[in-house]
């Protein structure tokens, strides 16, 4: 009982401390009771108005004709600070209902903060700052969502180039599901921008994620966004997923062949029905998304081992655009590693480097499993270990990995070459060795990936780019 009186007594004195404090602070007060008649003003409010008397029993109205503390007292709401105009001057006002023990309004209480409205400026330029800062930064964020790519940095002069950026074009003139396939490095996140910066919503945002990259269990709140206080130490605020990011925009699902079978079935239900649900809400939210999706595995394999809904794959597979690999467009080569050559000249300083005609026959010789990403990783490895102007075929085999043998090939290799490309003499090595595994693990592709010593989607993705068959 001791410590309740101890907490009441203690509440009385903040609340008068705090009225006390306020009160010295502000340059008038007045209360009103619960007809909106002055019940008190303090001497400093009498001063500022110039009053006479004692105002005590009138309508607030008749003494300050612009007072809004009747709809304090009606309303029970408070109006924490506003602007009242007072003849020619305009005071810095608050007002306060007051309540009874039972929440029973019974007046109110006016304050003016300044007489002047100009001693608010500070406050006001400081809280512009920030919104421009505020809006500063969105627009800055809504810049990098854009794309950065178009149509004409896709580089090649092969007719392979040609037919992709024919493709991408009219693709980009629809709203329908684009799916790029091909092996990773061949340009498939620049094409989507390509296609996205041609399109109706270029003006819009790109949004890209990679679903290999992103954690299983996180992969429902990055694509659907997070509710208010969904689960324990989520935000209390809204956190927006990838699809309301990229609203009327365009959203690029890269390495979608790697998504988890659970998560298929939901974005299969966004596409079809252009609702999303963020996880730990009960509402749906309407979205109007364009879908590029890409990926490096073969789908259709996945599919028939029921590690990718079908239905989904149809709904995506709607306007296909395969990239193909480095090595199949070997003319592209030169035209690609010029740009490459130029954009470092840029970052490191200096003239852009030469290439010599040897420096460019080992480029072509090369297989580029890594395609130009490779080829990328490669130039910038070079011009980082040496200063030399002109880029040589000593300068580039120092970091391509070790030609094979140059002992003598035994009779069947020497028939196999016959004078063709090297390219075409690996890719008929790589198909034979592929379909005697095959053959050897009865059509069993993990063991048969597991015997040529690489994973599985790697046979998938080799598969695929050599043309051979699901039943090989």
């Amino acid at each position: 009982m001791t410590n309740d009186l101890d907490f009441e007594s203690l509440k009385q004195r903040a609340v008068a401390s705090l009225f006390g404090h306020l009160e010295g602070m502000c340059v008038g007060t007045v209360a009103v009771d619960r007809t909106a008649r002055i019940a008190w003003m303090d001497d400093k409010y009498k001063a500022l108005l110039a009053l006479t008397e004692d105002p005590a029993g009138k309508p607030v109205e008749e003494v300050i004709p612009a007072s809004q503390l009747r709809r304090a007292v009606e309303t029970g709401q408070p109006s924490m600070i506003d602007i009242m105009e007072f003849g020619d001057r305009s005071f810095v006002v608050s007002r306060l209902p007051l309540k009874d023990a039972g929440g029973a309004v019974i007046g109110a209480l006016g304050f003016v903060l300044f007489e002047r409205a100009e001693q608010l400026r500070p406050l006001v330029t400081k809280y512009q700052r920030v919104q421009e800062e505020l809006t500063r930064t969105q627009q800055e964020l809504a810049q990098e969502r854009r794309a950065k790519y178009s149509f004409s940095q896709f580089l090649g002069v092969s007719n392979a180039v040609r037919e992709i950026k024919r493709l991408g074009r009219r693709a980009a003139q629809l709203d329908s599901t684009v799916l790029l396939l091909g092996e990773t490095g061949t340009g498939k996140e620049l094409l989507a921008q390509a296609i996205h910066s041609a399109s109706p919503r270029a003006g819009r945002p790109f949004v890209g994620v990679n679903v290999a990259a992103i954690p299983e269990n996180l992969l429902e709140a990055e694509f659907f966004g997070v509710a208010p206080g969904a689960y324990t130490g989520a935000d209390r605020r809204l956190r927006e997923g990838k699809f309301q990011l990229a609203n009327g925009g365009t959203l690029f699902l890269d390495e979608i062949g790697d998504m988890p079978l659970p998560l298929q079935a939901k974005l299969l239900r966004v596409l079809q029905e252009r609702e999303i649900e963020p996880l730990g809400s009960n509402k749906v939210v309407r979205v109007d998304v364009r879908i590029v999706a890409a990926t490096s595995r073969d789908l259709e394999a996945l599919v028939r081992d029921k590690q990718f809904r079908a239905d989904l794959y149809y709904r995506l597979n709607v306007v296909p655009i395969t990239l193909p690999p480095l090595r199949d467009r070997t003319e592209d080569i030169e035209g690609l590693a010029d740009r490459i050559l130029e954009q470092l000249s840029l970052q490191q300083g200096g003239a852009p480097r030469e290439l010599t005609d040897g420096a460019l026959a080992v480029l072509r010789g090369h297989g580029w499993p890594g395609n130009v990403r490779e080829l990328t990783n490669t130039l910038e490895r070079v011009t980082a270990l040496t200063d030399a102007p002109v880029l040589t075929e000593e300068h580039l085999r120092r970091v391509l990995p070790a030609a094979p043998s140059q002992a003598a090939p035994p009779a069947a290799m020497a028939e196999a070459f016959n004078g063709r490309p090297l390219s075409e003499v690996l890719h008929a090595a790589e198909r034979t060795a592929i379909a005697s595994a095959l053959e050897q693990t009865g059509g069993v592709k993990a063991r048969a990936a597991k015997l040529l010593g690489i994973s599985r989607a790697s046979l998938y993705e080799r598969m695929m780019s050599l043309g051979i068959g699901a039943g090989a």
